[in-house]
């Protein structure tokens, strides 16, 4: 049975990345998905307005929806679905998933966000979609003001 470890955290973009798959995806009856829902983070101070139980239960809820959308794409064909909420660091989570399920492969499936750097789901090697060079739009803003102002001048 060929295993798929899917890291998902908008449900959307990922159903887009699948169907890119899909054609290496054609025999999906001898399939296991695992599905590792990343729901998105909360900034620091949120905790000032919402209770850990509410963070919580919102969690709960984002993770409900994601198994919504995607699990029944994933069981077209007769394949199989198991889906874990990711907490904690990411590439610990796969070395976990890997010795419970074995050897398997790894689709990093999160959309890429301009200016922030995701976490690796896999020990050495960076999540797709990302170069490692991360500008924020302030600066390119201000980078492009300056050739503007370079270009009026002359």
């Amino acid at each position: 049975m060929d295993k798929i470890i899917l890291y998902v955290d908008d449900a959307a973009y990922a159903r887009e990345h699948l169907q890119r798959l899909a054609p290496a995806a054609d025999s999906a009856a001898a399939r296991h998905w695992v599905l590792v829902a990343c729901a998105p983070r909360m900034t620091h101070r949120i905790s000032k307005w919402v209770s850990h139980s509410a963070r919580e239960n919102w969690r709960a809820k984002w993770f409900a929806r994601a198994q919504e959308a995607l699990v029944p794409a994933l069981q077209h064909g007769g394949a199989t679905v198991t889906a874990v909420l990711a907490k904690g660091p990411l590439t610990e989570l796969t070395q976990r998933l890997q010795l419970e399920h074995g050897t398997a492969q790894v689709v990093d499936a999160r959309r890429p966000k301009v200016g922030v750097d995701m976490e690796p789901v896999v020990h050495g090697k960076t999540p797709a979609g990302q170069s490692g060079w991360a500008l924020p739009g302030a600066v390119m803003g201000m980078g492009a003001l300056l050739v503007l102002a370079n270009e009026l001048a002359e």
